[in-house]
C-alpha cells in the first residue's frame, strides 16, 4: 500500500499547463516526474529509480497484461481516466484467476493540458492502485504538440501471480456450462456518453468503474471449477460472448429478461437507438462454469458489493450457427451478431 496522503494542497496553479519542455527529458521532465509522478505514487519499487523496477516475485505463474486508455472525456460521472487505467488493466490480469500486484504508467500528453487536471489524474490513479492494493512500480511520459493528441492518453501495464491450482481461459468453456454476469450491464459506456453529449436523465448514470480482483478472489474461495472469466468491455457483452464461444468452439444462448439492466441505461438505450448488449462495461465479470458450481458461485457474487446483481443469464450449447442467440419476452429466438460498428467511440 502507498504511504502518501493523496489530497495535500494542489501542486499546480490554473494557469500552469504542459509544455513541450516537460517532455523533452531535461529540468521539466525531472520536475515534473519528482513532483508530481513520484510525489503521488510514492512506494519503495518506484523509489529504486532506474528505468525498470526490480520486483519481489511471488509464487506460482505470473500474468502480464497491458492496455491503452483513450477515454472522452476524460472526467466522467463515477470515474476518471486515471482511476479508469487502474481499474482496467487490474481487472484484465484479475479475468485470469491472477492476483494483481504491480502496474506500469505510459503518459502521452498534449502541449497545454492544465497541469491541474494532470494531478487530478494522478490523484485518482493513486487512490484506485492503494485501493486495490497494486504499486504503481515505474513509467514514462511524453509530450506532442498542441493539436497533435487528445490532452492525455494513459496506458498501463500490469502483472500479477496465478496460484498453480487456477486454470481459468477463454477456451474451457463446454457445452452444459452456464454463463453469469456479475451486475448490470451498459452503466459505463452510457455515463460516458451521457457526459459527453450533455445528456440529463431522470436517474443519474454512474460507470461502473471498478477493480474486479476481490470479487474474483472470493469466488474462488468457493470454486476451483470456474472454466472462464471475461470482463466485458468494449464491444459490451454481446461482443464478449462472441469471443468466449469463438476461442471455446461452442455456441451461447441468453435469456433477454434474466439479463440485469440499469432502468436509466434501458431508457437511455430506447431513446438513443442503442443496445445495451453492445456498450462497455469497466466492472463487470462474465463467468462460465459449470451447472453445479453455479448456486455457490452466485451466492457468493451476490454477497459482494461488485456483485449483487449477478444473474444467471444463459447456457452454453455445442458448436451451431449463430454462435450467440437469445431467447426473448415473447418465446422466440434473435440472432446476436458482433458488433459492425462503434456504438459509441472512445469510451475506455
Amino acid at each position: 500500500m502507498m504511504e502518501k496522503q493523496h489530497r495535500d494542497s494542489p501542486l499546480f496553479k490554473a494557469s500552469d499547463c504542459v509544455t513541450m519542455a516537460h517532455g523533452s527529458g531535461g529540468r521539466l521532465s525531472t520536475q515534473l516526474i519528482d513532483s508530481l509522478f513520484k510525489h503521488y505514487f510514492d512506494n519503495r519499487y518506484l523509489a529504486q529509480g532506474n528505468d525498470s523496477a526490480l520486483l519481489g516475485l511471488g509464487r506460482g505463474r505470473m500474468v502480464m497484461s497491458t492496455d491503452a486508455h483513450v477515454i472522452s472525456p476524460i472526467f466522467f460521472p463515477g470515474g476518471d481516466i486515471g482511476s479508469l487505467a487502474v481499474h482496467g488493466t487490474i481487472n484484465d490480469v484479475a479475468m485470469s484467476g491472477a492476483v494483481p500486484c504491480y502496474l506500469s504508467a505510459a503518459f502521452i500528453l498534449e502541449e497545454g493540458f492544465p497541469l491541474v487536471d494532470l494531478e487530478r489524474v494522478v490523484v485518482s490513479m493513486a487512490m484506485a492502485a492503494e485501493a486495490a492494493g497494486v504499486a504503481i512500480v515505474t513509467g514514462d511520459t511524453k509530450v506532442v504538440e498542441r493539436g497533435k493528441g487528445d490532452g492525455i492518453f494513459i496506458t498501463t501495464t500490469g502483472i500479477g501471480f496465478l496460484d498453480d491450482s487456477v486454470n481459468i481461459s477463454g477456451d474451457l468453456a463446454i457445452p452444459g456450462d452456464v454463463v453469469m454476469i456479475s451486475g448490470t450491464v451498459g452503466d459505463h459506456g452510457m455515463a460516458v456518453l451521457s457526459k459527453r453529449e450533455h445528456l440529463c436523465f431522470e436517474t443519474a448514470l454512474i460507470s461502473d468503474s471498478a477493480a474486479l480482483h476481490g470479487l474474483v478472489a472470493s469466488m474462488l474461495e468457493v470454486s476451483s471449477n470456474i472454466h472462464c472469466l471475461r470482463d466485458p468491455t468494449r464491444g459490451g457483452l454481446a461482443t464478449t460472448l462472441h469471443e468466449l464461444a469463438e476461442q471455446s468452439q461452442v455456441s451461447i444462448i441468453l435469456d433477454e429478461v434474466a439479463i440485469p439492466l440499469h432502468p436509466a441505461v434501458r431508457g437511455a438505450s430506447e431513446l438513443l437507438g442503442l443496445d445495451p448488449l453492445y456498450i462497455a462495461n469497466e466492472g463487470k465479470l462474465v463467468c462460465i462454469c459449470p451447472e453445479d458450481e453455479v448456486d455457490a458461485l452466485l451466492s457468493i457474487m451476490q454477497a459482494h458489493p461488485l456483485g449483487k446483481n449477478a444473474a444467471v443469464i444463459g447456457h452454453v450449447l455445442p458448436k451451431q450457427w449463430p454462435p450467440l442467440q437469445m431467447r426473448t419476452p415473447l418465446g422466440g429466438v434473435r440472432v446476436v451478431d458482433w458488433l459492425a460498428a462503434e456504438q459509441l467511440p472512445r469510451i475506455c
